[in-house]
């Protein structure tokens, strides 16, 4: 529940003391705690005064009720007693209940009604920016819900209780001690906050033990924690320095909260000092500044606060430390580039010094949503872009920060529905996109696997494998001492070679591939032993000649091309490319013809780069018959010319076997 915190840890605290309230005008009564943020007991008072009030007066009382409810973050409630408003027209004189109404169905994931009553809302107010901004916010929340990122979120249930636990923090540079903030028992003060009912919040620190488990939380000692109430905090890189944030609470006083700087030695704290970030003009106790971010060299600070130059609401300010005046310099405003009328809160720095923070003045979901924004120059950032579901909810998220040197997993707080109490922390991860490779090997003629084939998988980003297929002619890349064998947006190429059989090529790619995926290749290897022929695509020639036949309508070319990518693949095998024809002709003569023809295929082949002594040509004429039933006198017999023309033309064919798998270049070793 994160406005909660804004008013509970953030905002600027009017703490009025028991009993000042008297029991005879229950409506001035709750207006008076509604007034100073006394959200809580504001709420009894009106539902007392209720009774008593008139339609009129009912109605307005039911709309503060829904304020209450809403600054309480307990939209469900709000939205109970903004409709019974409604009801009761308060509409018709305060249109804003609308708005109200839509914004609290949105926090619920109520986007379509929310939607129609922002639409309702512009009915009244024509060109409404903050209706018209709730309207895309729906419509983007619906696609970004039916889209989740991978992002797996747990809840922190060692850490959280049904209190409020939030905004935790690095305190070591190993990333093993966590501070964060939170209302649970064993306070330092015994005082209620009459805003929420609850104890004040403290500081407490918690360790994770070499199984990731975390100890049980204990609380900071009392140089930091206070019976006032100390919020959101960060520590420097190495350890030694806190930041965070405090609000004092004084009896009919509007104190602000504060940024504090305590440093560190072992396990205590020395006194805590504020930064001085409010200035000392008149009315600056009145400001309020925290959420603390710092950079990596401690020389520049991002916080948030109400003070004035803002865009509205709370923004987010940064100051720089002047070494030789040992202080730190006027705040300024990030700008719209990041604040916007509404709030804007929580901010934290990565390596880069990318800004996290959260807003509700932005597109996003429902409350308060997280936020990047790139660093664009010195101390300026811009493109700030939501973080989408499931990292954001319709509730509030906020105070993400991330493990060591990764931006892959972290912490942040939110009050999402499933929690175990108020505000919550949980964990996030992206999990490791894998991509696993499983190659079967198999013969081409007879679909058995083939074992022992030497598989190399040979990436676009110079990456190179060679493996061995086991006895189910299978090998799966998957990961070696820690290393994945297939990575991301990466192409592919994998060929398989053995004795016996043809090289073989197949190819995918990982470009684009967000999810882990396990790729399955099949790969069929020609067996080519000395007594096995091979076909490849047709070799025409022209009509009783040896020439390749090349024309508009054929190419032989083409088809020998295939022959060629065969031993250029297979740089090591020595052929004998036959050429067939069919029975029609001498003997003599056809052999001859075949001879000719099986030679215009070498001299071509040759004539691309491949060694003429890697290739023999031989002419088979009419000797050899394609297939049984072939035979000139077996298609003489045939009951037609067609019958008779198609069996000549399967026996006029070009072949070729390998010889050979030791062919070495002249001159080679």
């Amino acid at each position: 529940m994160k406005i909660l915190k804004i008013f509970t840890c953030f905002s600027v605290l009017l703490i009025l003391s028991h009993g000042v309230f008297a029991q005879k005008n229950f409506a001035t009564d709750a207006d008076f705690a509604f007034k100073n943020e006394n959200f809580y007991s504001a709420t009894e008072m009106y539902k007392k005064a209720m009774s008593k009030a008139k339609p009129e007066e009912k109605a307005r009382m039911n709309f503060q009720l829904g304020e209450s409810y809403r600054y309480l973050l307990e939209p469900d409630q709000a939205e109970v007693y903004y409709g019974k408003a409604i009801r009761l027209k308060f509409d018709k004189t305060n249109p804003d209940v609308i708005l109200k109404l839509a914004d609290v169905q949105r926090q619920q994931a109520n986007y379509k009604m929310a939607k129609r009553n922002y639409e309702k809302y512009l009915e009244v107010k024509a060109g409404n920016e903050e209706a018209k901004k709730g309207i895309e916010s729906c419509e983007q929340a619906i696609g970004w819900i039916s889209e989740p990122t991978k992002h797996i979120i747990q809840q922190e249930i060692q850490l959280n209780t049904d209190k409020y636990d939030y905004s935790p923090t690095w305190a070591d540079k190993k990333y093993n001690e966590l501070v964060f903030a939170s209302s649970r028992s064993g306070a330092t003060g015994d005082g209620v906050d009459l805003r929420t009912g609850e104890s004040y919040m403290d500081l407490w620190i918690t360790t994770r033990d070499n199984n990731g488990k975390w100890g049980e939380p204990v609380i900071l000692d009392a140089t930091i924690n206070t019976p006032d109430n100390e919020g959101s905090s960060i520590f420097n890189y190495k350890g030694s320095n806190l930041y965070f944030t405090r609000c004092p609470v004084i009896k009919k006083e509007n104190i602000g909260c504060d940024i504090l700087l305590a440093s560190r030695s072992g396990s205590s704290f020395k006194d805590a000092e504020s930064l001085g970030l409010k200035g000392d003009s008149a009315g600056s106790d009145t400001i309020t500044v925290g959420h603390p971010a710092i950079n990596k060299k401690e020389t520049l600070i991002i916080f948030a606060s109400d003070m004035p130059g803002g865009l509205g609401g709370k923004d987010l300010w940064y100051s720089t430390y002047d070494k030789r005046e040992d202080t730190w310099t006027k705040p300024v405003n990030l700008g719209a580039s990041i604040n916007t009328p509404e709030n804007e809160m929580f901010p934290f720095l990565d390596e880069d010094e990318n800004l996290y923070f959260s807003s509700n003045g932005l597109i996003g979901l429902g409350g308060l949503d997280m936020f990047k924004a790139e660093k664009i120059a010195e101390n300026k950032w811009g493109n700030a872009a939501n973080l989408k579901y499931p990292l954001n909810s319709a509730g509030d998220d906020y105070g993400i920060i991330f493990e060591k040197r990764t931006d892959q997993k972290g912490f942040f707080t939110s009050n999402r529905e499933g929690g175990k109490g108020q505000d919550d922390i949980y964990n996030f991860s992206l999990p490791d996109v894998k991509y696993i490779l499983e190659v079967y090997v198999k013969n081409k003629e007879t679909n058995e696997p083939i074992p022992g084939v030497t598989i190399t998988l040979m990436g676009s980003d110079g990456s190179q494998v060679v493996k061995t297929t086991d006895e189910e002619g299978k090998f799966i890349f998957d990961e070696e001492g820690g290393n994945r064998f297939v990575k991301e947006n990466t192409n592919y190429g994998l060929q398989t070679k053995k004795d016996e059989f043809l090289a073989a090529k197949t190819k995918f790619s990982t470009e684009g591939e967000e999810s882990s995926k396990r790729y399955i290749e099949e790969v069929f290897m020609q067996p080519a032993s000395a007594d096995v022929v091979i076909d490849f695509p047709e070799v025409q020639y022209a009509y009783n000649k040896s020439e390749l036949l090349v024309n508009e309508a054929t190419n032989a070319k083409d088809s020998l091309n295939f022959l060629y990518n065969t031993l250029m693949e297979n740089p090591t095998i020595i052929i004998e490319l036959q050429a067939h024809t069919d029975c029609r002709g001498r003997d003599a003569y056809n052999e001859e013809l075949s001879q000719r023809r099986a030679q215009s295929c070498v001299d071509y082949l040759a004539s691309k780069g491949i060694p003429a002594e890697r290739m023999i040509a031989k002419g088979m004429g009419e000797t050899m018959p394609r297939a049984l039933g072939l035979e000139c006198d077996t298609i003489s017999k045939m009951a037609t010319k067609e019958e008779q023309e198609a069996a000549h033309q399967r026996n006029r064919r070009t072949q070729f076997r390998v010889l050979s798998y030791d062919y070495k270049p002249t001159g080679g070793k």
